[in-house]
C-alpha cells in the first residue's frame, strides 16, 4: 500500500490572498503557514511521498528553499481536490492519495494516519475525512464567527457507520444549549483533510458542480450529490487542540495554540 499526500496550496484565495505565505510565530519561530503544513505532513508515517500543489510560482520558490517537493498545477482548478486530481495525471501508482490542506498547521499525524486506515477498511467508500468532537470552547468559537460573519469551521453529521450525511459551514446539529468550555458537545468539526481513491479522485473534475456545492463552497459536497459514499473517520484530539487558518483572525488563535502545545 502506496500513500501519497498532496497540499493544496493557491494564493490568490478570495478571502485571503496569499495565505500560503502568510507568516505565523511559534516557539521554534517565525515560519510560513505552508512550511508549517509540509512539516505537519513529514511527520505522518506510512507515507511515500510528500508533495506541494500550486499554480504560483512564488509558493514554488518558497516551498523548494525550505525542502519541499512541488508539482505544478494549472491555475483553473477550482478547489484543492482538483488540484490533488492534476497531482495524479502526473504522479501515478499511489494506492490513496491525501489531500492535507495546506491552511490546517495544527493538524496532527495521526489524524492522517487514522483517516488512511479508515478509508482501507471501507471497500465502499470513495472518499474519507476526519471528524473531531466538539467541546463547548470549539462550538463557541464556531458560533462567535458565524455572530461576526466569518466564515470559520465546517461541521459534519453523518450516519450509521460513519456515512456522511451533510456538511455544512454553519454550525450542525442545532443544539439550543451552552456548553462549558471542556464539556463534550454533539457537533463534529470537520477537520480538513481527505484521503481519496485514486479512482475517484480523477474523475472528481469531470463532474458538474452541484447547488450544495456552490452555496456551502465545500468541495466535499460533490460527492454526496452524486451519491458517492463518503466516510466520516471520528478521530481523537489527545489533549492537542485543533484549528484552520480561514481568516486574518484566525493568526493570532493559531499562534496561541502552537505557544499552548510547545
Amino acid at each position: 500500500m502506496t500513500v501519497l499526500i498532496a497540499i493544496p496550496a493557491r494564493y490568490a484565495s478570495t478571502r485571503y490572498p496569499g495565505k500560503p505565505l502568510v507568516s505565523l510565530r511559534g516557539p521554534d519561530g517565525d515560519k510560513t503557514l505552508i512550511r508549517r503544513s509540509w512539516e505537519a505532513a513529514m511527520t505522518v508515517r506510512g507515507v511515500d511521498r510528500v508533495v506541494v500543489a500550486t499554480d504560483d510560482e512564488r509558493i514554488k520558490t518558497h516551498a523548494e528553499a525550505f525542502g519541499a517537493e512541488v508539482v505544478m498545477t494549472s491555475s483553473f482548478a477550482q478547489n484543492g481536490t482538483e488540484r490533488c486530481a492534476e497531482v495524479v495525471q502526473q504522479l501515478t501508482g499511489y494506492d490513496v492519495v491525501v489531500n492535507l490542506q495546506g491552511d490546517a498547521p495544527l493538524t496532527p499525524a495521526w489524524f492522517v494516519e487514522d483517516l488512511v486506515a479508515g478509508l482501507l477498511s471501507d471497500p465502499e467508500a470513495d472518499i474519507a475525512t476526519p471528524v473531531l468532537r466538539c467541546d463547548g470552547r470549539a462550538v463557541a468559537g464556531f458560533l462567535a464567527d458565524r455572530r461576526a460573519g466569518r466564515v470559520g469551521g465546517t461541521t459534519a453529521v453523518f450516519g450509521t457507520g460513519g456515512r456522511a450525511l451533510y456538511f455544512s459551514k454553519e454550525v450542525i446539529p442545532y443544539t439550543g444549549k451552552t456548553y462549558a468550555d471542556h464539556e463534550p458537545t454533539p457537533v463534529f468539526h470537520h477537520v480538513g483533510v481527505y484521503a481519496y481513491r485514486p479512482a475517484a479522485l480523477a474523475t472528481y473534475p469531470s463532474w458538474p458542480t452541484g447547488p450544495l456545492e456552490q452555496l456551502e463552497g465545500l468541495e466535499q459536497l460533490r460527492f454526496l450529490e452524486q451519491g458517492r459514499k463518503v466516510l466520516c473517520v471520528e478521530v481523537q484530539a489527545r489533549g492537542r487542540q485543533f484549528w484552520e487558518l480561514n481568516n486574518p483572525s484566525d493568526v493570532p488563535v493559531i499562534e496561541a495554540m502552537m505557544r499552548e502545545m510547545a
